[in-house]
Order: structure tokens, then C-alpha cells, then sequence
């Protein structure tokens, strides 16, 4: 009895009756379940399957199907238990799901326990932000480091005096013939040393470029040191071909600006050597962008 109570159990007489079965099965109307049953009644009665052994047991449960549809106490614990068993099996899918998934996780941890490498996403991405930012930090110490032996090797020379035995004094003691000084219009940052070092570049050989920082932001201006007299007397000639700049000689007054008396931390502010600029922006850059990847993961 209990078997056959349970193969009961396991019936949807809406499928029988070939019916839409769910949440649209209970909204049918008797009259469309009459018409259905009618219709299935005519198509497989025993007498029109002679030769089908099943015919007899399919008609019976077609008309038992049909009067407990009917009945509207017996439909509506039957709709009950046809929701409770898809509820049921929704859950039972979901945690098979889960199931899956856990195991799956479980697998993944031993073999990255094997290996030593990390699965989780956020762990990754950390780890490799972090590798990106000691990355760029060391690029900066040694950015910052060959910077100031840059900077120690011009107070040495400018303690020292110039090679041609000058005296120590205040300025860098050089040839003035090989020093021409360039304006613009606009503020310090219209040029960096790189910039102007390919311009000049095309008269001959520079040795420095040392751009001044003003308060003004109308007009810019550095100090070019070409490699000889000749190349610095040809930029003066064929300054047109350098315009908007404005290229001149240094007056007996001028000079390289006094790097002897100025503290590290001053020169650095002040004084933008050949090539440091555009590294530095770009060092600092990359750290700035490390640090925002940081942030945001």
C-alpha cells in the first residue's frame, strides 16, 4: 500500500490530462480541463488501442486524473503538493550546486597549495600591485640617488674652481663664449631641459641646460652651455629656426646660476638638469597610478 500511496504521490494529473502543469496548471477553469479530458478520452479509450497492453491501465488513471481535477478541495491540496515538491526540488538542485561548487573550491586550494600560488582574485590582484608598486619605489631611489651624485659632482666643480685655474666664486666659472640664454613666453614648464637639449642639438654638442624657475607665468627662461664657442655663435645666428624662442649671449654679469651655495633639496627645485624632468614625471607618475590600483582593489 505504501508503494502504491507513494506512486500516487509521484503523479501530476495535469500531465496526464496533458495539461500545463505548475502555477499555470491551477489557474485552468473546469471548463478547459473538461475539454481536455474529453478530447484524450476520444483518442485513447481501450477501444481505440486494441493492440496496446497499457490501454486499459492508461484510461483509468486518465479518468482519475480527471475527477480529481474536478473536485476543487481534492485539486487544491493536490496544486499544495505539486508546489511543495518543486519548491523541493529547487532547493535540493540548489544545493547540489553548492555541493559542486565547494568541491570545486576545495580542489582548487589543494592545488594551489601544491604549487604555492594563490587562487583568490583579490589576493592575486593585491600581490601584484604591491610587486608593481616596490617596482616603481625602486626605480625612484635610484632616480633620486643618481640625482644627487649629479648634484654633488656641481658643487664639487664649483668649490674647486674651473679647470682653467679660476678661483672659487659664486657662479660655475665656464667659458661665456659657449653660454647662451633663451626666453619664451609662458611660464617655466612651456620647455623641459630634454625639449630644449633636442633643439640646440642641432648647432652642435650641449653640455647643460639649467632652466630657472620664475614666479612669473607670462615668461620662461634657462641657460643653454653649447659644446663650443662655434656652436653657440651658430644658434645666435639661426635663432629664426628655434622661434618662438628668444636665444642671446650671456653679459659679462651672467654665468651658470651658483650651485655651490644652494642646499640639494634647493637645486632640485630650482634647477631642471638634462634628462631628470621627463624622468621624474614619469616615476612619479607610475607611483601616483600604483597607488589609485591600490586604492580601488
Amino acid at each position: 500500500m505504501a508503494a502504491t500511496g507513494q506512486e500516487e504521490d509521484d503523479i501530476d494529473h495535469y500531465e496526464v490530462l496533458c495539461l500545463p502543469s505548475g502555477e499555470e496548471g491551477a489557474a485552468l477553469t473546469i471548463e478547459q480541463i473538461e475539454k481536455s479530458y474529453r478530447t484524450q478520452s476520444r483518442l485513447r479509450h481501450p477501444d481505440k488501442r486494441p493492440d496496446d497492453p497499457n490501454a486499459t491501465a492508461d484510461f483509468q488513471r486518465l479518468s482519475s486524473s480527471y475527477k480529481l481535477l474536478r473536485d476543487e478541495s481534492l485539486r487544491r491540496q493536490f496544486d499544495a503538493r505539486l508546489r511543495a515538491r518543486r519548491e523541493a526540488a529547487s532547493r535540493a538542485a540548489a544545493a547540489g550546486v553548492k555541493r559542486r561548487k565547494a568541491v570545486s573550491d576545495l580542489e582548487e586550494r589543494e592545488r594551489a597549495a601544491a604549487t604555492g600560488q594563490p587562487t583568490d582574485p583579490g589576493e592575486v590582484a593585491r600581490r601584484e600591485a604591491k610587486r608593481k608598486a616596490a617596482d616603481i619605489q625602486r626605480e625612484l631611489d635610484e632616480f633620486r640617488a643618481a640625482k644627487q651624485a649629479a648634484a654633488s659632482g656641481a658643487a664639487s666643480t664649483s668649490g674647486h674652481g674651473d679647470k682653467k685655474g679660476g678661483a672659487p666664486q659664486d657662479g660655475v666659472k665656464t667659458d661665456k663664449g659657449k653660454i647662451l640664454k633663451v626666453s619664451w613666453d609662458g611660464s617655466a614648464d612651456s620647455y623641459t631641459a630634454a625639449k630644449l637639449e633636442e633643439l640646440f642639438q642641432k648647432f652642435g654638442k650641449v653640455e647643460d641646460i639649467v632652466i630657472k624657475t620664475s614666479k612669473s607665468r607670462s615668461r620662461g627662461s634657462a641657460i643653454v652651455v653649447m659644446g663650443t664657442k662655434e656652436a653657440a655663435l651658430l644658434a645666435i645666428q639661426n635663432h629664426f629656426f628655434l622661434f618662438p624662442l628668444t636665444v642671446a649671449p650671456v653679459q659679462e654679469s651672467g654665468g651658470l646660476p651658483a650651485r655651490s651655495t644652494q642646499t640639494h633639496e634647493s637645486r632640485t627645485s630650482n634647477v631642471d638638469g638634462t634628462g631628470f624632468s621627463d624622468l621624474e614625471a614619469s616615476v612619479f607618475r607610475k607611483l601616483q597610478e600604483a597607488q589609485k590600483r591600490k586604492q580601488s582593489g
